[in-house]
């Protein structure tokens, strides 16, 4: 990934986030389980390297102590990518932690403002581009709702009775040129203007992120991924995963296992969350 021109290891108890390695699908956070009144919240997440590079430069963050899931994709292939992913992951945990699931929408651009501050910071004196992703998604403290977060083009997807939904969109030139018919999705315009992103966290500007306020409701399924997921994996595919009836960790591992079937062009992480209805003798 590149700014626009015109602008695992294993999971441990540790709430901190953690860079994905090893070139088979690694599960960095097994499904972790949130009763709330009625309504019980699942999250799971998996990573992989692929092919492309030699080591993972997304990072994926699934809480242990609240129901708070994150992806970032470092852009570039050097230090100032990972610097900025894992940056940006430590600096949004600690904001989160700081405020809790109650933080609301002005709390959570003040804490976005706090991780482009950081970021910028930590990349000062290495002399290259330092930018990330990143996207989240926070349930509130009733699991009736969910704050979803975005900057970059790392994706998050709701699966709700059977029917596949992007929630955000890319922060990319392709995705303004698509929008506004300056050329077709499939052209070489588009292709070129794919990694040319014109919001992202390091961008030189105090770039502003996109806010969702999401509702939550049993049987849903949110999916957050990385570019190495979404661009591999085709709309039909994540479908039939996402509502599959099987452990939370093992379709996100399926999911990475996925990408590598499809050449495991990039680096791939997905950070998944399940609503389900509460047990009775777990109901407040």
């Amino acid at each position: 990934m590149q700014p626009a021109t015109d602008s695992a290891q294993p999971a441990t108890d540790s709430p901190r986030p953690v860079a994905g390695g090893g070139r088979a699908p690694a599960v960095t956070a097994g499904t972790r389980g949130f009763d709330r009144g009625r309504r019980r919240l699942e999250a799971a997440g998996a990573t992989c390297v692929g092919s492309r590079y030699p080591t993972n430069f997304d990072v994926l963050h699934v809480d242990g102590d609240l129901p708070f899931l994150a992806v970032a994709d470092g852009m570039g292939g050097g230090p100032g990518s990972t610097l900025a992913g894992m940056t940006a992951m430590a600096t949004l945990v600690d904001e989160i932690h700081t405020a809790g699931p109650e933080v609301g929408g002005d709390g959570l651009r003040a804490a976005l403002a706090e991780v482009q501050d950081q970021v910028v910071r930590a990349g000062a004196d290495l002399g290259e581009l330092t930018g990330c992703t990143l996207s989240a998604l926070l349930a509130g403290a009733a699991a009736r709702d969910a704050w979803v977060v975005q900057l970059g083009d790392s994706r998050v997807y709701r699966l709700r009775a059977g029917l596949l939904e992007l929630l955000t969109t890319d922060h990319t030139t392709a995705w303004l040129g698509v929008v506004h018919g300056w050329y077709p999705a499939d052209s070489a315009e588009a292709a070129a203007a794919r990694y040319q992103l014109t919001r992202y966290v390091g961008h030189p500007e105090q770039p502003e992120p996109d806010l969702l306020n999401v509702s939550l409701l049993p049987g849903d399924v949110y999916c957050l991924c990385t570019d190495g997921v979404s661009d591999q994996l085709d709309y039909q595919r994540l479908r039939q995963q996402l509502g599959r009836p099987a452990q939370l960790h093992e379709i996100a591992e399926q999911l990475a296992a996925d990408t590598l079937a499809a050449g495991g062009a990039d680096n791939a992480t997905v950070a998944l969350l399940r609503v389900t209805a509460a047990p009775p003798a777990h109901r407040a």
